[in-house]
């Protein structure tokens, strides 16, 4: 995305950097597994092996999915002897979840139906890094 000025040269109301990264952290929760990981951290912070349990997915694809979360900063990692502790980053993570979640159960009666999903595809991060996404 650029933000450009108008013909009338005025200021942009959003900062470009700014813009970008608020869309690599709505890519980031654009996987059901990991706006599903953010939901359970909206409760209280969480280990690997608690959200392997919760979600009945694999440890490897969690951590995977941990890794990207903290890439764009929506989650942070504390050690906890011998285990790493997970949590948001901060409240606005667990709203931000929280209401795609309500929007999307709300809007479910005015939706077209999902076609068959593609193949994965990777979009980079602020870090330079690619995000896969399913689509």
């Amino acid at each position: 995305m650029h933000v450009t000025l108008d013909s009338t040269d005025r200021v942009p109301r959003y900062d470009e950097a700014e813009l970008r990264a608020a869309c690599g952290q709505l890519r980031a929760l654009g996987a059901p597994h990991r706006l599903a990981i953010v939901l359970e951290l909206a409760e209280g912070p969480r280990c690997v092996h608690e959200l392997v349990d919760d979600l009945a997915i694999s440890q490897s694809l969690t951590s995977q999915h941990l890794r990207v979360l903290r890439t764009t900063g929506l989650v942070m990692a504390a050690r906890r002897g011998k285990e790493t502790v997970y949590s948001l980053a901060d409240d606005h993570v667990a709203h931000i979840a929280r209401d795609a979640l309500t929007h999307a159960g709300e809007a479910g009666h005015r939706r077209r139906p999902v076609s068959e999903p593609g193949p994965e595809e990777h979009q980079p991060l602020m870090d330079g890094t690619e995000l896969a996404v399913e689509r």
